[in-house]
């Protein structure tokens, strides 16, 4: 039976691994070595192997014979429904956060919209993802919806590797906070629908081009 002690080591090892993938840390293809992630993380071996089987059950990551557990590699089937739950959901949370956000959340948004831009401009791929992150989980989670929000977390976890690679284009990379001024316009004129549209604009410009690293 496991102690308390240890099953929250498990799951705080699982959250962590899943947060990393979410965010692209690993590319797709990637093997995944039980070994280092347990250095990385400062634990032991067990939670590490627990918790990757654990995103294995969940088809975030798959378990090759001989080879071990590795990063999915999606065809452009898989993306092409990937993305379109992503703008129903997505979009979905958007338009109700945009009628719920609070002044503090509105100011949030503002200071992560102006962090992405510097993120852009320096090329700083991972100051970016972690800006952009935090923007859209502020403005999904202010839709009042946990069960919206972790539908669209689990979603995630099957695009984060591919979408670290968006700013492998010049073009794609210079023009990834179009979407959001346009969703930042909408907030300030009060117009819900107009943060879904941008949203939903925002998930389709990305999506074309990584569709294209599809198999």
């Amino acid at each position: 039976m496991k102690t308390p002690a240890s099953s929250t080591l498990q799951d705080e090892t699982y959250e962590t691994l899943r947060q990393w993938l979410s965010l692209g840390r690993w590319l797709p293809g990637e093997r995944l070595k039980i070994k280092q992630l347990a250095q990385d993380m400062s634990v032991g071996e067990m939670p590490v192997r627990t918790a990757l089987q654990r995103l294995v059950a969940e088809k975030a990551l798959i378990n090759i014979p001989n080879c071990g557990v590795t990063v999915p590699q999606l065809s452009r089937a898989q993306f092409d429904d990937i993305l379109q739950t992503r703008m129903l959901l997505e979009g979905e949370a958007a338009e109700k956060g945009a009628r719920n956000l609070s002044a503090n959340d509105r100011q949030l948004l503002i200071d992560l919209h102006t962090k992405m831009a510097a993120s852009i401009a320096t090329h700083d791929v991972k100051g970016y993802l972690d800006a952009n992150e935090v923007f859209h989980v502020t403005l999904y989670r202010a839709s009042g919806s946990p069960l919206l929000l972790s539908l669209i977390e689990n979603v995630w976890l099957h695009v984060g590797p591919i979408s670290n690679q968006l700013h492998g284009d010049p073009y794609v990379w210079s023009s990834m906070n179009d979407a959001h001024d346009d969703l930042m316009k909408a907030l300030e004129r009060n117009d819900p629908v107009a943060v879904r549209r941008a949203i939903e604009r925002d998930l389709f410009v990305a999506g074309q081009y990584l569709k294209t690293l599809c198999n």
